[in-house]
C-alpha cells in the first residue's frame, strides 16, 4: 500500500496535472458528431486545442463560450445561449458537450439553468443532446473530468429500458477509463469480437481520434459511438469498466438500467489479462481462442527475456493515477523497484500500489526524487524530456500530451500483446543505455596486465599480491 503524499510547494515547476476540462472534453470527443463546449475564456479553450492537436496530429473540434471580463461579473447566459444557437446551426452536431472551468464556476453560473431556459425559449432545442457537466479546474484533475463527464452522460443519455425487457446476451459496454489510447480501445474491441461478442465503448475514441482520414470534411468528431446507440446501452448483459476511474460511471449504468458491471482496475501485465479473458470467456459460453493462448505464450516468454533488463531498475514514473497504477503495477511483476512515483490526483488505487508513497506534485518533484534516489528509468509524458537527459536515463513517453513523436494515439497497452510490446520497448531501452553509458569494444577491453587498463602501466603493475611474476605482458596491438 502506498501512502498518498501532497507537496507543499507554493506553484508548480513543470506541471505533470492537467486539468479537468479538457478531461471532459476528451470524453465528449468520443461520441458521433459531437462539438465539445468550454464554459469559459477563449485562453482556457486555445490550451486544450493545442494540446490536443499537438498529442493525436489531428483537427480537434473544440469551442468556447468566450467569457469576457465583464460577462464572467454578470453572468455567462447570453455567452452560453449565443454558443449552443451557433454552433447547432453553423456545425449541424449530433451533441453539444459542456464542461466549466475555473472562472464560471466561482461565478457561480448555473449553467443546467441556462440549458433549460434556452430549451423553452428555442423549440428546436426542446429534445436536443445538451449535456453539462461541472469540471473546475482549480481542483482534481484529467482523470476526474473524464470520469464525471462518462458518468454524466450515462446519466443523461441512456435510456432506462422496460422493467421486462430482456438483455441481449451478446451485447457488453465497455467503458475505458482516459489512460487507454485509441489503439487499446482497437485492440480490445477485437478480443471482444473474437468470444463472439459485440462491444459498445462509450467513450469510443478508436471511432474519432485514431488518425484515419474521412471522405469529406466535417467540423464536428468525425467518428465514435452515436447518441441512438449510447441511448440502447441499458439493452446490453453486461458493462466492462476498466480503470477504477470508471467504477462511477458503471455503478450509474447498473443503478439506471440494472445491468451489472465488472471492475478491471488494469490491463496491463500477465495475470489481469488472465482475469479479464476467463471473464469473457465465461459471459460469452466460448473458449479463450487460440491466438490468444499463443499470445499469452509470447508474453510469457517476452517477460522471462526482458526480466534480465528490467529486474532491479529503479523507477520513476509521473502519471495519472490508473495510467501509473497499470504500467508501474506491471513492471513491478518484472522485478522493476518503484522508486519515485509521482501523479496528479486522489485515488483509491493507490493502496494496491506495491511502493512505499505516491506524490501529488509536479514533474520538478518528480526529477528531484528520482535524482535522489538513484532512478536508473523514467517514464511520463513528452513534458519529462529534459529532466530525463539531465538525469542521463532511459526515457519512455506515456500518457497525453505526447507531442515530439508521431503515432502516439496508436500505442498499445492491453491484453497480452500491448504488455509484450512494452516489456520489449523497455527493455530495449535499457539495453541500449547499457550500451552506450559502458560501451565496450575490443580497443576499449581492459587489458589485465596493465595498471590502468590502457598499457601505459609497467608488466608487473597488474600483478595482484602473492601472485607469481609471469614476465612482461603480451602485445595487444594486432587484437
Amino acid at each position: 500500500m502506498a501512502k498518498f503524499v501532497q507537496a507543499k510547494k507554493s506553484c508548480a515547476v513543470n506541471p505533470l496535472k492537467m486539468s479537468q476540462p479538457i478531461g471532459g472534453a476528451l470524453a465528449f470527443m468520443g461520441l458521433r458528431g459531437a462539438m465539445p463546449l468550454l464554459h469559459g475564456s477563449q485562453g482556457c479553450t486555445s490550451f486544450g486545442l493545442v494540446l490536443f492537436v499537438r498529442h493525436f496530429k489531428e483537427a480537434i473540434p473544440l469551442q468556447t463560450t468566450a467569457m469576457s471580463e465583464v460577462a464572467t461579473v454578470l453572468g455567462g447566459y447570453d455567452n452560453v445561449e449565443q454558443a449552443i444557437l451557433n454552433i447547432y446551426n453553423r456545425t449541424k452536431p449530433e451533441i453539444i458537450g459542456i464542461c466549466s472551468t475555473g472562472v464560471t464556476e466561482t461565478k457561480g453560473d448555473d449553467v443546467d439553468g441556462y440549458i433549460k431556459l434556452i430549451r423553452e425559449k428555442y423549440p428546436q432545442l426542446a429534445d436536443f443532446p445538451l449535456v453539462y457537466v461541472s469540471t473546475p479546474d482549480f481542483k482534481d484533475a484529467f482523470q476526474d473530468g473524464w470520469e464525471k463527464t462518462v458518468a454524466k452522460i450515462v446519466e443523461v443519455l441512456v435510456k432506462k429500458p422496460e422493467p421486462d425487457a430482456p438483455k441481449n446476451p451478446k451485447r457488453v459496454n465497455v467503458l475505458p477509463g482516459c489512460h487507454l489510447q485509441p489503439g487499446d480501445l482497437d485492440e480490445l474491441r477485437c478480443i471482444l469480437e473474437d468470444f463472439g461478442l459485440e462491444p459498445s465503448f462509450l467513450p469510443d475514441l478508436a471511432g474519432s481520434l485514431d488518425g484515419h482520414i474521412p471522405d469529406d470534411f466535417t467540423p464536428t468528431t468525425i467518428g465514435g459511438i452515436g447518441v441512438d446507440e449510447v441511448a440502447t446501452m441499458g439493452e446490453a448483459a453486461w458493462t466492462i469498466a476498466i480503470g477504477t476511474q470508471m467504477k462511477t460511471a458503471a455503478e450509474a449504468m447498473q443503478k439506471k438500467t440494472g445491468t451489472p458491471y465488472r471492475l478491471f482496475e488494469r490491463l496491463c501485465g500477465l495475470g489481469p489479462n488472465d482475469e479479464f479473458f476467463m471473464f469473457l470467456s465465461e459471459i460469452s459460453g466460448r473458449e479463450v481462442p487460440r491466438r490468444y493462448r499463443r499470445q499469452r505464450g509470447q508474453l510469457v516468454d517476452a517477460m522471462l527475456d526482458a526480466h534480465f533488463h528490467l529486474g532491479g531498475r529503479k523507477l520513476a514514473i509521473g502519471a495519472e493515477p490508473d495510467l501509473l497504477f497499470d504500467v508501474a503495477s506491471a513492471l513491478h511483476e518484472m522485478g522493476t523497484h518503484i522508486t519515485a512515483a509521482v501523479t496528479t490526483t486522489q485515488s483509491p488505487v493507490f493502496e494496491k500500489l506495491p511502493c512505499d508513497e505516491v506524490l501529488l506534485g509536479d514533474l520538478e518533484d518528480l526529477e528531484t526524487l528520482a535524482k535522489e534516489r538513484g532512478c536508473d528509468l523514467l517514464l511520463t509524458h513528452s513534458h519529462g524530456r529534459q529532466a530525463a537527459d539531465r538525469l542521463n536515463i532511459p526515457f519512455y513517453r506515456i500518457g497525453i500530451p505526447m507531442f515530439d513523436r508521431i503515432g502516439s494515439g496508436h500505442k498499445m497497452t492491453v491484453g497480452y500483446r500491448g504488455t509484450r510490446d512494452l516489456m520489449f520497448t523497455l527493455a530495449n531501452m535499457c539495453i541500449a543505455d547499457h550500451e552506450q553509458n559502458h560501451d565496450a569494444t575490443p580497443d576499449t577491453w581492459k587489458n589485465p596486465w596493465d595498471g590502468d587498463g590502457h598499457g601505459h602501466g609497467g608488466a608487473h603493475a597488474a600483478t595482484p599480491a602473492g601472485a607469481p611474476d609471469l614476465g612482461p605482458a603480451p602485445s595487444t596491438a594486432h587484437h
